[in-house]
């Protein structure tokens, strides 16, 4: 059954929806190949390898 809304303060009630909004940093794991940071399980943006393998051709 639904609480009263006058008997939930404020602040209780703000403290309750708090945590709804937080975000948190992205994993970054170094490229075995340049070294740079990278998401996992993606390509690197950097030298273009992904598991060992050139999957985008990049100039150097």
């Amino acid at each position: 059954m639904a609480v009263p809304k006058r008997r939930v303060s404020k602040a209780r009630r703000d403290k309750r929806r708090s945590n709804v909004w937080k975000l948190d940093a992205p994993t970054l794991v170094k490229c075995t190949k340049c070294g740079d940071y990278k998401r996992p399980h993606r390509v690197c943006s950097h030298c273009g390898f992904y598991n060992g393998r050139e999957v985008i051709a990049k100039e150097a």
